[in-house]
């Protein structure tokens, strides 16, 4: 009885059955690709990858993956170009300006009527009121009010002049010593008398180029204050009746 064999013998009889083709072993082949492991492989060499820098960042396409020349030629554009551009925006905001002014009566001073400021002021009763008479036309009346406030109750009227300047007439039963540091403020000095229609006015500096006229009664004060020039305030002042 022979000896058990290893599984993987092949067996030395290799003659296959009839019909059948030949069968190589499979240590025969193994040993056929060996054969040839002590000779060098024809592998197609591989070009060398371009060292990369490890500090550099990649690339990245234009933002918004615009091209690069549009950009540029945007950041082209001449002074021309823009004047232009300028120009067409400041047309139409010129014309409704222009409407606005012209038709709308834009920058016009809102025109008011006093008498209701003097008739509150006459029904309280708290001073001889008085006021303007033979004003031309070119004055315009623009605030009233009749208010009663610490110390006594004023009454302010605001016109602009024939020349656009505004004036304020204020007659009132405060205090002249708190009156006229309240209304000139501390920049307001005396400057002298000056006559008118027989009674005394004084003249004052104000803020700015303020100027005033103040007529000092017993049981009032009046003052006629602004920035237009003297001719004007002493046309005011002489008016009131």
């Amino acid at each position: 009885m022979d000896p058990a064999q290893p599984a993987d013998r092949v067996p030395a009889d290799q003659t296959p059955p009839d019909g059948q083709p030949p069968v190589t072993p499979t240590g025969a082949t193994d040993t056929a690709a060996g054969a040839g492991a002590g000779d060098p492989a024809l592998v197609e060499p591989v070009p060398d990858a371009a060292p990369v820098d490890a500090d550099v960042p990649p690339a990245r396409p234009a933002a918004g993956g615009r091209p690069a020349r549009r950009e540029k030629a945007r950041s082209e554009r001449s002074p021309k170009d823009m004047a232009l551009s300028l120009l067409v925006l400041l047309v139409p905001i010129a014309l409704l300006l222009a409407f606005y002014r012209g038709f709308l009566g834009g920058e016009q001073p809102t025109v008011i009527n006093a008498a209701p400021a003097y008739e509150q002021a006459r029904s309280a009763n708290a001073f001889p009121v008085s006021e303007p008479a033979g004003l031309s036309s070119g004055w315009r009346t623009v605030s009233a009010s009749y208010r009663t406030v610490e110390g006594g109750a004023n009454l302010r009227v605001g016109y602009l002049t024939p020349e656009g300047r505004g004036v304020q007439l204020v007659q009132s039963t405060v205090p002249a010593e708190k009156l006229l540091p309240a209304e000139l403020t501390a920049e307001g000095q005396p400057q002298g008398p000056t006559d008118l229609n027989g009674r005394s006015w004084q003249r004052y500096t104000g803020r700015g180029n303020d100027q005033a006229l103040v007529l000092l009664e017993p049981n009032r004060t009046i003052l006629v204050v602004g920035d237009a020039r003297e001719n004007e305030l002493r046309q005011l002042a002489g008016s009131l009746r």
